[in-house]
């Protein structure tokens, strides 16, 4: 039987320095943290708490921080502004921003390289 999948409650990253990377997730994403086991695994809330968290953790075996072109996409509710954010952090948007017709993104990198993108749906055409 193939299996039925209810939600995607995480996405983790491999992290190397988890001061440096509770800076970046906190500071210059602004996400609140929702869970944390000390310098092992931290969990942010991103959109709502009941919605998937993103984690940063120093401890998952063999994951090498920034060897993966995996990216948690993060919806933006000011795409443009967000993006100007990214920018006066010194962030480097190393794809974009661009227009898919469905949507806005943009691909940057944590402190790690780790690959995230900044995504905001086009509003849906009116009928």
């Amino acid at each position: 039987m193939t299996p039925r999948f209810s939600g995607l409650p995480f996405f983790v990253y491999p992290v190397s320095d988890m001061p440096r990377a509770r800076a970046f997730y906190r500071g210059v994403l602004g996400l609140t943290e929702s869970a944390n086991w000390g310098d092992k695994w931290v969990e942010f809330e991103v959109g709502s708490p009941d919605g998937p968290a993103l984690a940063i953790s120093t401890e998952i075996g063999g994951a090498i921080p920034g060897s993966t072109a995996a990216a948690a996409a993060l919806e933006a509710i000011d795409f443009d502004a967000a993006i100007a954010h990214l920018r006066a952090q010194n962030i480097s948007i190393i794809f974009g921003p661009a227009d898919s017709g469905v949507c806005h993104f943009a691909r940057f990198t944590d402190p790690d390289g780790n690959h995230l993108v900044l995504h905001r749906h086009h509003p849906p055409a009116a009928s």
